[in-house]
C-alpha cells in the first residue's frame, strides 16, 4: 500500500469510530465509579480531572507548537487510581475543542451516574489554559441533572511546585551547589509533609533572601518563583489533600502526554500537519 492509501485508511477509520468515543469512555468511567463506590476505605471516591500541554513538531513550522491533553480518572476509597480516559487535541488557539470534549465527557458521566456523587478534583499546573478552564467552566458548573452547583477542588501538581523550589534554591545558594540541593530537598519535604508547608517554604525563602544581595538575574529568578508560589498558595495544601485521599501528583496527566503524543509524535525526524496529526491523536485516544 502507498503512503496515501495508508493515510486514507487511517482517516476513514477515525471517521468511523470517533462518534462512539464519548459513549465508550462514559461507559468505562461509570464502570470504574461503581467499582470505586463498592471499594472499602475511609474516603468518598474521586472523579479526578487533569489537563496539560505538550509541544509537538509541526510541518512548515520551525518551532514546536503546544498540543493539549486531558484526563478523567477515578480514584477509589483509598485514593488509588482505578483507571483513566484520555483526550487529545493538536495545537489550536484557545484549546476550545479540547475544552468542549472534556466538558461533554464530565457532563455525560455525572448525568448517567446514579450513585453517591464522587468528590470532584481538578489537578493541573497553573498555566493559562488550565486556569482559564477552571475559572470559566468548572468554578460555577452545575450538575447536569439536578442543577445543584458542583464543588471542585483544584490542586496544583506537587512536582510542578517543586520546580519552583529548585529555582528559589539556585537563586539563594547558587546553581549546582550542595547548599541549593540540600535546601530544595528540605523544602520539598516541608511542602509535602508539614501542615501549611507552602507558607513555611515561603517564610524560609524570604528570611534567607533578606540577608543576601542578589545580582539582577538572581533577583529576577527569585522573585518570579516566589510570586508564583505565593499566588498559588491556596492550591498547595498537600497534607490535607493526602489525608483525604486526593491526588497531588501529575503522573496521570503526564502519562497522557507520553502515551498520546510523545511515543508517537516525537520519533526521529517526525513532523506533522495539524489535520494528519489529529487523525492519529483521535485513534490513540480511542
Amino acid at each position: 500500500w502507498s503512503v496515501e492509501t495508508l493515510r486514507h485508511l487511517a482517516a476513514a477509520l477515525r471517521e468511523t469510530v470517533t462518534p462512539f468515543r464519548q459513549q465508550a469512555q462514559v461507559a468505562q468511567l461509570l464502570k470504574l465509579l461503581k467499582q470505586a463506590h463498592d471499594s472499602a476505605g475511609p474516603h468518598r471516591p474521586v472523579l479526578c480531572v487533569g489537563r496539560d500541554g505538550i509541544f509537538v513538531p509541526i510541518r512548515k513550522d520551525s518551532n514546536y507548537r503546544e498540543a493539549s491533553t486531558a484526563t478523567v480518572s477515578v480514584l477509589d476509597r483509598h485514593g488509588r487510581k482505578l483507571g483513566t480516559m484520555f483526550l487529545g487535541q493538536m495545537p489550536e488557539p484557545g484549546q476550545e475543542t479540547l475544552s468542549e470534549q472534556l466538558t461533554a465527557l464530565i457532563d455525560a458521566v455525572l448525568n448517567e451516574w446514579q450513585g453517591l456523587l464522587p468528590r470532584l478534583e481538578y489537578v493541573t499546573d497553573g498555566g493559562h489554559h488550565p486556569t482559564d478552564y477552571f475559572e470559566k467552566v468548572l468554578l460555577n458548573k452545575l450538575h447536569p441533572r439536578t442543577g445543584v452547583k458542583l464543588q471542585w477542588e483544584w490542586v496544583l501538581y506537587y512536582y510542578h511546585a517543586c520546580l519552583y523550589l529548585t529555582t528559589l534554591a539556585e537563586a539563594l545558594f547558587g546553581k549546582a551547589t550542595k547548599e541549593a540541593a540540600a535546601w530544595a530537598a528540605k523544602m520539598r519535604r516541608w511542602l509535602k509533609n508539614k501542615q501549611h508547608g507552602a507558607f513555611r517554604v515561603l517564610h524560609s525563602a524570604a528570611a534567607l533572601a533578606a540577608r543576601l544581595e542578589f545580582t539582577e538575574e538572581e533577583q529576577k529568578a527569585y522573585q518570579s518563583a516566589y510570586n508564583y508560589l505565593r499566588t498559588h498558595l491556596p492550591l498547595m495544601d498537600y497534607v490535607p489533600y493526602r489525608r483525604r485521599g486526593l491526588a497531588i501528583g501529575s503522573g496521570i496527566t503526564e502519562a497522557a502526554c507520553k502515551t498520546v503524543f510523545t511515543q508517537r509524535f516525537k520519533q526521529s525526524g517526525m513532523k506533522w500537519s495539524l489535520e494528519g496529526g489529529q487523525v492519529i491523536v483521535d485513534l490513540r485516544v480511542i
